[in-house]
């Protein structure tokens, strides 16, 4: 879960690392380091943040036309300075930066110490350097033999990213399940490494995005990849696609805040070109693809982690009720590790805005295995469950720097919502009026969004002044708007470190109701539907013990008005749209809460963005 970056070329390499780095700051943010080569191998780390280790660094004159850079989050050994990636080998003649976790590095380990390696951390990934070396020596061999040698003694996962003292003109990269994209410059002999495209993307355009198990060697202004099995294959060039204004806060005090207000675009892009209301169609290449097989479904299982398991929570919903086709939802941790029953003619979706979560690959790999069709929805091109999956749709919502996922989550919803109209479809399940009623509903989405964000900001902020300093918040929801009421949980929690729980508003007279009292605001998602007056009961139970009541509820509502302290108003919608509107409020709830409580709003405490690690 750590962000990596390299350069190789003719100019400086200080500039690029340490803004490269600045952008991967959302991959983590306990440590950070440089290393460069001027005839030198010269290593700056620093406890804390990118900022920090700038400052130490100040200005000093920091030469090399060769380097590597990384920001951690920690995974073995407390995040400190000694942590600190880069990490250097006995002789200090090489590098490395890590991504990823060395399951087997504690034996590695073991064995070298007894051969005299001596350890300045207690990270996995110096016993990596120092195998390489010990390799190295031993073999007599070339760098990137060493490394191929090393890679096939390691269990675990990385991305990696070695600098040679002794071998100033070359620059290696290998991947195992976490990501690493070589970006190809536009001067000759230019070449740069990283967990992603966005540190790349405002110097070239080439990429090539390295598969598994792949080792990219790039010596005398030359890139050649080859396998850890020794085999050279030919890399692919893909242009990237994401601007350089998509990157920055664009004026926004806050990425995150930048993209709750992008979500009427985001949520459009992901159906533009994609439905067409008045002729009922729902085009998508992998509906076309997949034809019989969803005809003749007989079960879908949809997995995810975190945020992306709540939209898939979302979809069991909506695959149920247009499709009518059985949906479990799992955890992608717990799914590999039960012993699920899978079947050649089960369907699975994989859901990952980053497309590259170290459970949901595993999870995708079990069911692989067992002959199950598999369905990535992910929001990065170019990552590895697109690779891996047999059919899938991208989000188009655009990067996503701040690590609590807003616009990733309604345009996974939206993906989804495609999906299950388009299997009804196809599998007759669903009438044309009915068809056409939600999508020309789906289409004037955007410009509800557009007013929520418009019309809530006032009154969410005053709930926000009035509510930062409680212990402990309760969601409540039920039907489509039951997994919105756990999203706007799991948000509060991420970014102000506020205890809160979601649960459907019924199960809380079982248990939660214990809790409630003159101190709990209790958020409702009252929208009007079948359910509705359900609700109201749930609402009244909660008035009944003096919780304080936040409601979201459809314009014009009146009834819940009378009993709860805020309201919050969004546009009638269909009862399946409901959770691209309700969701919006409760972002900005959590967002506003967060900045009160003089929170790190984009970059919260022990997280990470992409989490490519078990």
């Amino acid at each position: 879960m750590c962000g990596i970056v390299a350069y190789i070329g003719p100019n400086q390499a200080y500039n690029f690392l340490i803004q490269g780095l600045k952008r991967l700051e959302y991959r983590g943010y306990d440590s950070a380091g440089i290393a460069l080569l001027d005839g030198d191998m010269k290593v700056y780390k620093e406890h804390g943040k990118v900022q920090d280790l700038e400052n130490k660094i100040g200005n000093q004159n920091i030469e090399g036309t060769k380097g590597i850079g990384h920001t951690r989050w920690a995974t073995h050994g407390e995040p400190n300075q000694k942590n600190a990636h880069p990490h250097l080998s006995q002789s200090g003649n090489l590098a490395v930066i890590h991504n990823g976790i060395i399951e087997n590095y504690a034996t590695l380990k073991e064995a070298l110490v007894k051969t005299g390696h001596v350890f300045k951390s207690d990270t996995d990934t110096e016993v990596l350097v120092h195998l390489i070396e010990e390799i190295r020596n031993h073999e007599k061999c070339s760098l990137f033999e060493a490394v191929r040698l090393a890679l096939n003694e390691v269990v675990g996962a990385y991305a990696i990213v070695i600098l040679s003292k002794n071998d100033p003109d070359v620059l290696i990269g290998a991947r195992k399940g976490s990501p690493l994209v070589v970006g190809i410059g536009e001067n000759p002999g230019e070449f740069f490494m990283a967990s992603d495209a966005t540190p790349i993307v405002e110097y070239t355009r080439k990429v090539s995005y390295l598969e598994d198990n792949e080792i990219a060697v790039i010596t005398n202004g030359e890139l050649i990849v080859k396998t850890i099995a020794n085999v050279k294959k030919t890399p692919f060039i893909h242009q990237l696609e994401i601007s350089l204004d998509a990157i920055e806060k664009g004026g926004y005090e806050h990425f995150m805040l930048k993209e709750i207000f992008e979500q009427p675009k985001s949520i459009h892009d992901s159906f533009r070109g994609r439905i067409d209301s008045n002729t009922l169609q729902i085009e998508m290449r992998s509906l076309n693809e997949f034809e019989n097989k969803i005809r003749n479904l007989k079960r879908i299982i949809i997995i995810g982690c975190g945020t992306s398991w709540h939209a898939g929570l979302v979809g069991e919903y909506l695959f149920e009720d247009f499709a009518r086709i059985p949906v479990e939802v799992e955890y992608a941790s717990e799914f590999r590790y039960r012993n699920p029953i899978l079947y050649a003619d089960d369907l699975v979706i994989a859901i990952s805005q980053s497309g590259e979560t170290a459970d949901t690959l595993a999870a995708l790999e079990l069911a692989k295995k067992a002959g199950a069709t598999i369905f990535g929805v992910c929001n990065v091109v170019g990552s590895s469950i697109p690779r891996m999956t047999d059919a899938g749709a991208y989000t188009h919502a655009g990067p996503e720097i701040g690590v609590a996922s807003t616009k990733a989550f309604t345009a996974q919803v939206t993906v989804l919502t495609l999906l299950a109209l388009g299997f009804a479809q196809r599998r007759g399940t669903i009438s044309d009026s009915k068809l056409r009623s939600v999508l020309q509903e789906l289409e004037r989405i955007p410009a509800k969004v557009e007013k929520v964000l418009k019309s809530c900001q006032e009154s969410v902020l005053a709930i926000a002044k009035e509510y930062s300093h409680v212990s402990n918040f309760l969601y409540l929801g039920r039907g489509y708007n039951f997994p919105v009421a756990l999203e706007g949980a799991l948000k509060l929690k991420e970014i102000s470190y506020i205890h809160a729980e979601g649960y459907p508003a019924a199960e809380m007279k079982h248990g939660p109701i214990a809790l409630i009292d003159a101190e709990m605001p209790v958020v409702v998602i009252a929208t009007q539907n079948e359910i509705y007056e359900k609700v109201l009961s749930n609402i009244q139970e909660v008035k009944a013990r003096k919780g304080r009541l936040i409601a979201i509820v459809t314009e014009g509502d009146t009834k819940v008005k009378d009993v709860a302290e805020h309201i919050i108003e969004i546009p009638e919608t269909e009862d399946a749209l409901v959770p691209l509107l309700s969701t919006i409020p409760l972002q900005l709830l959590s967002y506003h809460i967060a900045v009160l409580r003089g929170c790190n709003v984009d970059q919260p405490r022990n997280l990470a963005k992409s989490v490519t690690v078990e």
